[in-house]
């Protein structure tokens, strides 16, 4: 699904340059569930953030679906990233104005799809991920947990292929996080690729690869058993 040969990431200041990755390679599979880990600095982020397009490398290559994508234009860019990934953050990243519905919703008005259609997705991902109940509701009247559930909702009512997860759990307690993590695994399991940020090496353990950063280096990949 991806590949990124020899792919760097430096940030530059008057003074200093920073270098982030470095000669990072890396094979993602469709379909599969891998899950990134190191220190905090290590690069997790940024490497995360080049994957989602949402950064470019300052070097190396970047082929998604066949394309090399590094060095497209952000329009271009958008237009991949739009029809083909969906994101979940730590901090959940909904709108307060708006119900959970429309929290929901909001991801697929960047797409030609009918209004009608739009909310019969919206009402079948709020039930797949048991926050229907809560339609009307906004984020502020939410607890952690179920405002989680709509992010996952946001992020994969589009049926996007891949879904980047940036420390998903990281603010939420043990038993909010199992659910999320519940959930991802069922969404890998009806195909969806799921790449994942994680400190914690119980969530990891939901992954069936998981990669070690250390200075913008991969320096371990474990495989785990089926």
């Amino acid at each position: 699904m991806l590949k990124l040969h020899n792919l760097s990431k430096y940030f530059q200041t008057d003074e200093v340059e920073t270098v982030a990755l470095n000669n990072v390679n890396i094979e993602i599979a469709r379909g599969e569930f891998v899950a990134i880990m190191g220190p905090s600095g290590c690069g997790k982020s940024t490497l995360l953030n080049i994957i989602g397009m949402l950064d470019s490398p300052s070097e190396g290559q970047y082929h998604f679906m066949q394309d090399q994508v590094a060095g497209y234009s952000e329009a271009q860019l958008a237009q991949i990233r739009k029809q083909n990934i969906g994101f979940i953050f730590q901090n959940f990243n909904l709108i307060d104005e708006l119900t959970v519905e429309e929290n929901i919703e909001l991801a697929l008005l960047y797409h030609n799809i009918p209004g009608s259609e739009r909310k019969q997705r919206v009402a079948s991902v709020m039930d797949k991920v048991g926050i229907a109940h809560r339609a009307k509701h906004r984020p502020s009247q939410l607890s952690g947990g179920q405002q989680q559930r709509v992010a996952v909702a946001r992020a994969v009512v589009g049926d996007q292929a891949m879904i980047l997860a940036d420390e998903p759990t990281g603010n939420l307690d043990s038993a909010h996080g199992q659910e999320v993590m519940d959930m991802l695994k069922a969404l890998n399991a009806e195909g969806t690729t799921i790449v994942m940020v994680t400190h914690s090496p119980a969530h990891a353990d939901y992954a069936s690869r998981i990669i070690n950063l250390f200075d913008g280096h991969v320096v371990t990949e474990n495989v785990r058993a089926a």
